[in-house]
């Protein structure tokens, strides 16, 4: 039975990964930084500080841990007899905006903490040399989302289920997702899998989908049509710039947030594994939708 040492599994990835791989695995968890005599065959590395939503943590919150902890639980993999290192970057990593569709080959560019902190981590991990025999992948996941999560679709849905219609309508924009669902079947095929190479993988669902696609989706997970006003690009500026003076809920940040493209390549993850995705774009995105429903 192969073995899996996972951090973070408390978490909405680690979580859902126990979940996943259910009891055919013998699975141990991370729990302090004095636990890390590691005796599995496989390092799943989840533990990390995410995007703070309410901006209420320090800079160094983010490096303590997507720099800092990332750093010992690798230097630990190294000295162990594990073959298989697993971490979670993020796309964030790379830039945190795109022009045209992100792929591996970009030259990192961070500007925000969190990106810097996670890139931190990926360079102190390809600055080793890695011992023969040993594998070692680095995934870079898009926005990701599944039954439970938390983040920023949910409250995009909570706005929408308000049944009003949505007024950026007339914004034309791509972005692209990742369902759990995808990612988890990432992480198995790889840390089962040794015809696929070392290295630094983009995560996303195939098609990227734009905010009028996901109003969609939320209207149909609620059985009812979806509603837009297509207003002027224009006013909608000026109205984003009077909410960052009053404050409003539509400010010139989360206007570009709503609006904005990212389209993340998946094409080297795809042609490593030689398989199709088990869950298309719109079908992740609805069973996310349909789930905050029950919440």
């Amino acid at each position: 039975m192969l073995s899996i040492f996972i951090t973070g599994s408390s978490g909405f990835v680690g979580a859902n990964l126990k979940e996943y791989l259910g009891t055919s695995y013998f699975i141990s968890e991370f729990n302090r930084e004095n636990d890390l005599d590691i005796h599995s065959n496989v390092v799943i590395h989840l533990a990390g500080k995410a995007h703070d939503l309410k901006n209420t943590c320090t800079p160094n919150e983010y490096y303590e841990v997507n720099t800092e902890l990332a750093k010992k639980v690798f230097d630990a993999f190294l000295v162990s007899d594990a073959k298989v290192f697993i971490t979670l970057s993020s796309v964030k990593a790379v830039a945190d905006e795109v022009e045209g569709e992100l792929t591996e080959v970009h030259h990192p560019n961070p500007i925000t903490h969190y990106g810097k902190s996670k890139l931190l981590a990926e360079e102190y991990i390809f600055s080793k040399k890695i011992p023969l025999g040993k594998r070692v992948y680095v995934l870079r996941p898009c926005m990701i989302h599944g039954p439970g999560n938390k983040g920023n679709l949910n409250l995009l849905f909570k706005l929408v289920s308000r049944n009003i219609p949505w007024p950026l309508g007339s914004f034309q924009n791509m972005r692209s997702f990742c369902s759990i669902d995808n990612l988890l079947f990432i992480i198995k095929e790889i840390m089962e899998r040794e015809d696929i190479p070392s290295g630094v993988y983009n995560v996303a669902d195939d098609e990227p989908l734009s905010t009028n696609d996901l109003i969609r989706l939320i209207a149909q997970s609620q059985n009812r049509k979806p509603r837009f006003l297509n207003l002027s690009m224009r006013f909608i500026a000026d109205i984003s710039k009077i909410g960052d003076k009053l404050h409003l809920p539509l400010n010139t940040e989360r206007l570009k947030k709503l609006t904005s493209s990212y389209v993340v390549s998946n094409i080297k993850i795809k042609t490593a594994l030689s398989k199709p995705l088990p869950v298309s774009s719109r079908e992740g995105l609805l069973k996310t939708f349909k789930s905050f429903n029950n919440q």
